[in-house]
């Protein structure tokens, strides 16, 4: 259930949560440090209401992160639009639109669409471009309520202005870290079986054809293994698919902590799994076989109490000249059904001689 649930993500919900709230929260911090700087700023430039109404503001970041802290996104995020919007009306209409109090609305145009669903996000765009547009035209036909001096009102202009940079940079860097992290993820997703962590079928095609291409320039032998878990069926029923899934799960890695870093291993379907080993000929590869089946006869697998038997049969092939990768892989496969007709629990091969291409 959790599997087929994951591979019905969509993508957004790699990139919106949970990276955009922890980016939320350093902004938090950020926007504090600013307005703590700002309150200092407008005493020195004689402008006491705007440094006080700083401390408000500050006071909001608090609140705001100890809401993200705990889960609220909603409240915080209130909390941040209200502040924003009223400190930069209040920065605007006292001082004047130089003051560049207005660039901080822009930075919630990228935000808006990482923190809500697109049709609330277009509706909040449009109300928030209605809002910059009014602003706008009440300070072309009006004064500044409190106009401070042209050299203090270029220090808070240049101030706001690499404030609003370096926080459009900062979220740019995070929107491009976690857009490459999400394609990262959806990678991976679309090349590994969600249970094993192994390689999925489609992904090991890939590879074994390109396997297959360098063994047709360099005659590089390739060792091919085929890997059943003896009984798997009679595991689930009599213990339970949810340990079932535990067993394929360790068996995974036992093949993957035997084998080497190299070799191309995938979960082949169901309780089978499928090895590729470059630079490997039929006795070695036999070799690799058997190691793996004497490591799972020596693990013990007990399961809330129960022990439980868990043995591996392997069919065991190589790579012909001007052979295919679906005949060889079939050798293995028929292979694998003389260690299931010879009793289980056991590693065959397929010779050269029964190549048919």
């Amino acid at each position: 259930m959790n599997n087929s649930a994951a591979s019905k993500t969509p993508a957004s919900a790699f990139v919106r949560r949970p990276q955009f709230w922890q980016v939320a929260k350093r902004c938090c911090q950020i926007a504090g440090t600013v307005d703590v700087a700002f309150f200092f700023l407008f005493h020195v430039l004689g402008s006491p209401l705007l440094a006080w109404v700083n401390v408000i503001s500050v006071s909001m970041y608090i609140l705001a992160y100890q809401a993200l802290a705990r889960r609220r996104n909603r409240l915080a995020i209130a909390l941040i639009w209200t502040e924003v919007i009223v400190h930069a009306t209040l920065g605007t209409l006292l001082i004047g639109w130089d003051s560049g109090f207005h660039y901080y609305l822009l930075m919630f145009i990228p935000a808006l669409f990482l923190s809500m669903p697109l049709r609330g996000a277009l509706a909040a765009l449009v109300s928030l471009w209605a809002f910059y547009l009014t602003l706008d035209v009440v300070m072309w036909t009006g004064e500044p309520l409190q106009p401070i001096s042209r050299d203090a009102l270029l220090a808070v202009h240049l101030f706001n202005l690499s404030v609003v940079f370096a926080m459009f940079s900062y979220l740019s860097f995070f929107y491009l870290k976690t857009v490459s992290s999400a394609q990262r993820k959806l990678r991976q997703m679309a090349a590994t079986d969600p249970l094993t962590g192994l390689f999925n079928r489609r992904h090991m095609l890939d590879l074994a054809e390109k396997e297959l291409a360098r063994f047709q320039r360099s005659r590089h032998p390739i060792g091919l293994l085929l890997l059943d878990i003896d009984h798997f069926k009679a595991i689930n029923d009599s213990h339970g698919h949810e340990l079932g899934d535990q067993v394929l799960v360790d068996v995974a890695n036992a093949i993957k902590a035997t084998l080497r870093s190299q070799d191309l291993i995938a979960r082949w379907g169901g309780e089978e799994f499928l090895a590729i080993l470059p630079d490997t000929d039929l006795a070695q590869a036999q070799a690799s076989a058997e190691r793996v089946r004497q490591a799972l006869m020596q693990q013990r697998w007990c399961f809330d109490g129960q022990s439980v038997a868990v043995t591996i049969s392997v069919g065991v092939s190589e790579l012909q000249e001007d052979d295919g990768l679906k005949s060889a892989i079939n050798r293995a496969d028929r292979a694998l059904y003389r260690c299931k007709d010879n009793g289980r629990n056991r590693v065959e091969v397929c010779p050269g001689s029964e190549v048919t291409v």
